[in-house]
């Protein structure tokens, strides 16, 4: 198998779509907030300092390109990474970040 294999036109389009997905500031944040522990969005609007609504729409858009999933535990919406690709990358940002 090759690189031109594994790159078909729909696989590159795909990942486009989630990188440009995953490039929005906000959106970023959220990654990073959610990479360690599965987090509700009352816990990301108040780190983020955004509204709420604000937050759940970036979280809508993440989920509807399969980037992050919820699982509803009692009243609380908990959020994590879904995608494996975007849940690495989340992790190679945050410990290239953390190096001085």
């Amino acid at each position: 198998m090759t690189a031109l294999d594994t790159c078909s036109p729909q696989k590159l389009e795909e990942w486009a779509q989630k990188l440009k997905v995953c490039g929005h500031p906000v959106r970023l944040k959220i990654l990073c907030l959610i990479e360690h522990e599965s987090t509700c969005v009352s816990d990301l609007y108040q780190c983020l300092e955004q509204p709420q609504p604000v937050i759940s729409q970036h979280l809508a858009v993440l989920k509807e390109k399969g980037v992050v999933d919820s699982l509803v535990v009692g009243n609380r919406r908990l959020y994590s990474i879904q995608d494996p690709m975007v849940r690495q990358m989340v992790r190679d940002f945050l410990q290239s970040a953390s190096r001085p």
